[in-house]
Parts: structure tokens; C-alpha cells; sequence
């Protein structure tokens, strides 16, 4: 497998603020657990904000990747050759896309944390998915990654055919 001329990834981790909730979550653990004394009060607190923070670490750990002629978005994975055009979106028009203008059928890896987003058209006529809506904290760089991707593909394929 061969790496894209522009090689991406990007994690989409959980903003700072929700280790904070995290470690408010064990206090409010171990607030309930403070009448049955010292010890499960020192065991709700590490317990709860242990337990907050991996819910926050799990919901965070989503990746987009573009390598080896393919687009991987969280569990979703499609060959740069089946994608058209893509739209930076501005924060205004990313929350229209989540919302009023969304199509049902359309994949959606949205985090509401990140207020940017990049849509891709899917050009595959055999894909019932319209386009690709991607959170991202940094658009214009996956749009270049993948246009990178798509000339490599094309250029390979013309290498094969002569």
C-alpha cells in the first residue's frame, strides 16, 4: 500500500473543558458518597473521574486519515477515486449542513465541539451517500490532501494503462 503524496490525520480529540467536567463528575461521586465516610469518598472521586474520562477519551478519539489512495474517517473508509468535489465550510454553514440542509442518506462524522467542516461529494453512482460531511479543525488542509490523493490515483492509473 503506498502512502498519499500528501499524507493527513487528524484526531478529533475532546476539547480541554471536558477533562474539567470529567474531574466534576468525580467530585459529584464522591459529594454522594461522602455520609458512608473517607474512603468511598476518595474512591467516587477516583472512580468517577476516571470513569468521565474515558467516556471523554473514547468520544474523542476519532480519526480521519488520508493514505494510500483512500479517505478513512472514523470507520468509514472510500477510495479518493469515488470523491468529487470538496467545500471548506465556515462555521455558519458547517451547523446549516448539520441541520436544515443535511441529507438523510449522507455520512455524517460530526463532532459539535468542532465548529468547521469539510463536505465531499461522492461521485460513485453504485454509493447511495451523497457527500461526506467531515468535522475538522483543519479543512483546507484534508481538502488539499485528498485533491493530492485523487491526482496520485489518477496518475497511477494512467501508468497502468500505458
Amino acid at each position: 500500500m503506498q502512502l498519499s503524496a500528501t499524507p493527513y490525520e487528524e484526531r478529533l480529540t475532546a476539547p480541554r473543558s471536558w477533562w474539567l467536567i470529567s474531574f466534576l463528575v468525580g467530585v459529584s461521586f464522591a459529594l454522594i458518597l461522602l455520609p458512608f465516610g473517607t474512603l468511598p469518598l476518595l474512591g467516587g472521586l477516583v472512580g468517577g473521574t476516571a470513569a468521565a474520562a474515558v467516556v471523554a477519551s473514547a468520544y474523542g478519539s476519532l480519526r480521519i486519515r488520508v493514505v494510500g489512495g483512500s479517505l478513512i474517517a472514523g470507520e468509514a473508509k472510500i477510495p479518493v477515486s469515488a470523491l468529487g468535489d470538496a467545500e471548506i465550510l465556515d462555521p455558519e454553514e458547517a451547523r446549516a449542513w448539520r441541520t436544515y440542509k443535511a441529507d438523510t442518506r449522507a455520512f455524517l462524522l460530526l463532532r459539535a465541539y468542532i465548529p468547521r467542516a469539510l463536505r465531499v461529494e461522492v461521485t460513485d453512482p453504485e454509493d447511495p451517500t451523497p457527500y461526506l460531511y467531515l468535522s475538522t479543525r483543519e479543512p483546507e488542509q484534508l481538502a488539499a490532501a485528498i485533491e493530492a490523493a485523487k491526482h496520485q490515483a489518477e496518475e497511477q492509473a494512467e501508468d497502468q494503462q500505458a
